[in-house]
């Protein structure tokens, strides 16, 4: 048996093996979980491999700089068709332009991932730890498209990767987007885990603005502990820039607190509206509906989907 069918036969059972779960789902709810575990990850290898080629070419042609956009649009898309998980920006789209800028999120489960493929901008890289650099496909295209590594276990050369990347913001008005709590959080309710204070001293040596983004308490589709993921769109706001023009140093553990209250805060009053918003929507898609009944009419009803390191 060839190599070529062996890889055949492996991708045909995984593809088997996913529906299967799905259908089971319908009975048995946590069966669906699993089966949108495999189908994230086998979007994730797919968008991987096409970021891949997305880079060398792109590189090749002088647009490097849009390599992770390019792959982070596709996996948008391919996560929504199998999974139904979908991040929406509520509020702040305008500041997306920003640049160069440092972008921060909160950071809550693996799913983050997709949120950077729907807020990431053109000519913006992710920050990651340096393991990942080492994992095949995912870590080739990381480091093809321009991430900027950070050995956690070894400060000088992390400050080395921070050196180089504040340069790299001023000569060619790079940004990146770091995850300044360092880790997933896994919470159930609206919290921030202690920043860490790379990305401020980033954004203080570069001198550009910084960015933060929330994303809403998403516990309600999915959670790890719970064995739980379910289809559903995840609000997302995008704060005004900051400033850090004229900071130094000696400010960073002033700008470090004032931007983890600000986030917090929004992610609260997320999390305080979050029914008033799913009975907004539902009215929405009902009126929508009634309107298509009166009128012998087909109108699309809009549909509520579902289901980076920090230094």
């Amino acid at each position: 048996m060839s190599l070529f069918s062996y890889f055949v036969s492996g991708l045909t059972s995984y593809a088997a093996l996913t529906l299967s779960l799905f259908g089971l789902s319908i009975k048995f709810p946590r069966a669906g979980f699993f089966a949108r575990c495999l189908a994230a990850y086998a979007c994730l290898i797919f968008c991987a491999s096409y970021g891949v080629l997305a880079s060398i070419v792109l590189r090749l042609v002088g647009y490097g700089g849009v390599s992770q956009w390019a792959a982070g649009r596709a996996f948008q898309l391919v996560m929504r068709l199998s999974t139904g998980s979908r991040f929406e920006i509520i509020e702040g789209q305008e500041h997306l332009t920003t640049r160069p800028a440092v972008f921060l999120g909160n950071h809550q489960t693996e799913l983050d991932v997709l949120l950077l493929g729907t807020m990431f901008p053109p000519y913006c890289a992710v920050t990651a730890k340096k393991s990942l650099k080492r994992v095949p496909v995912l870590g080739w295209f990381m480091a093809l498209s321009g991430t900027v590594f950070i050995d956690r276990g070894n400060r000088q050369t992390a400050v080395t990767a921070m050196d180089g990347a504040a340069e790299l913001m001023r000569r060619e008005r790079q940004s990146v987007f770091i995850f300044p709590e360092g880790t997933r959080s896994y919470s159930a309710e609206p919290m921030l885990l202690p920043f860490k204070k790379g990305a401020f001293h980033l954004a203080v040596k570069a001198g550009v603005d910084i960015v933060p983004i929330v994303a809403e308490n998403y516990s309600h589709l999915l959670s790890v502990r719970e064995l739980k993921f379910n289809a559903g769109a995840i609000r997302v706001k995008v704060l005004p820039p900051i400033p850090t023009k004229g900071l130094t140093p000696a400010d960073v553990d002033e700008l470090t607190t004032s931007t983890r209250e600000k986030m917090l805060a929004v992610l609260t009053e997320m999390y305080k509206s979050r029914e008033t918003w799913q009975a907004e929507q539902k009215n929405t898609q009902g009126e929508v509906a009634a309107a298509a009944s009166s009128s012998g009419g087909k109108i699309a009803v809009p549909h509520a989907s579902s289901t980076a390191v920090g230094i």
